[in-house]
């Protein structure tokens, strides 16, 4: 396969592979394991953007907040994700750099602070849905929107947890920055969390806003920003599923987009797992008549070279 530039986007869960221990090494062992086969990618001639979610990391950061709320200021929704993109972007990048020594290439490593532009009037904002964060009682829930005007939600009897806007990402602020980058062989982290969500005021200027981009329609934009070769959406699951978990489960190789919007429309796929993961492949392959790939970490490679994952061309 020739040098192609292939965009991937890892989850935030995939930093964590044991919800019950969950510390700052436990978390690079995991991106070091993700970071060994992005390497073999590389090794393969291949140019590498890496988007990461980060939502199990922010609800830490939220966390820590609302402990010491006493004593400190609450920290804004997009401050969270910028601190998200330095610290899990610091992670890759020594992950990556180390695997790379290992087996004997030096290629510059470079995590980019992200902002993502969204559009004030996007209906999330008047109507928001995207639950963050931890548990809250009654009492705390009703603190929060009386203080920080949060909106918060009873959630299935247990207990009250704040959502926010989940608006579409209408273009990466730093996309220029990344292209440069990218023209010089620098491997490019970038878009962590679905980017810093800000808004472009009518003189041009940019404000922040607290909302959550999903991370995989961040990357799709990105990849079509980009003009990649490859979109790859790198997940729990070696290749997606028909039925999943049922026992007429139906794994599958290579579709079409057509057939995706079909499964899609008829309910295989679930909101907030697998769902935005088929749409914003779809999404990017529909505009750029380019090739999209849904896998697991183990497989990114495999994906590219041995029939591993799932496939989704025109």
């Amino acid at each position: 396969m020739d040098s192609k530039l292939i965009v991937i986007a890892i989850g935030g869960n995939s930093l964590i592979e044991d919800s019950k221990h969950v510390s700052v090494s436990a978390q690079y062992e995991a991106a070091r394991k993700t970071a060994a086969h992005i390497v073999r990618l590389v090794q393969a001639g291949h140019r590498v953007v890496i988007a990461h979610g980060n939502g199990p990391q922010v609800g830490f950061i939220l966390l820590r907040a609302e402990f010491s709320r006493s004593i400190l200021h609450t920290v804004p929704l997009d401050s969270c994700v910028a601190d998200t993109q330095g610290a899990i972007g610091y992670q890759l990048q020594m992950a990556l750099k180390n695997e790379f020594t290992k087996v004997g290439l030096n290629p510059s490593v470079a995590t980019v602070v992200t902002q993502v532009e969204v559009s004030d009037d996007d209906p999330s904002f008047g109507k928001p849905s995207k639950p963050i964060g931890s548990f809250m009682t009654k009492e705390d829930a009703d603190y929060h929107k009386e203080h920080d005007q949060w909106d918060c939600v009873e959630d299935a009897g247990r207990g009250y947890r704040r959502v926010v806007a989940s608006p579409k990402p209408k273009a990466i602020v730093e996309i220029d920055t990344i292209k440069t980058l990218l023209d010089n062989k620098v491997i490019v982290i970038a878009g962590g969390g679905g980017g810093i969500p800000v808004v472009r005021d009518e003189q041009g200027m940019l404000h922040g806003r607290e909302a959550v981009i999903d991370k995989d329609l961040a990357a799709a934009l990105m990849a079509k920003q980009l003009k990649a070769d490859l979109f790859v959406i790198s997940t729990a699951v070696e290749k997606v599923c028909l039925n999943y978990g049922k026992p007429n489960q139906i794994t599958l190789d290579t579709i079409t987009t057509s057939e995706a919007e079909q499964y899609i429309a008829e309910g295989h796929f679930a909101p907030g797992s697998m769902l935005p993961k088929v749409q914003a492949i779809v999404d990017f392959v529909k505009t750029t008549g380019n090739t999209g790939l849904i896998t697991d970490p183990e497989h990114l490679y495999g994906s590219l070279y041995e029939g591993k994952g799932t496939k989704v061309v025109l």
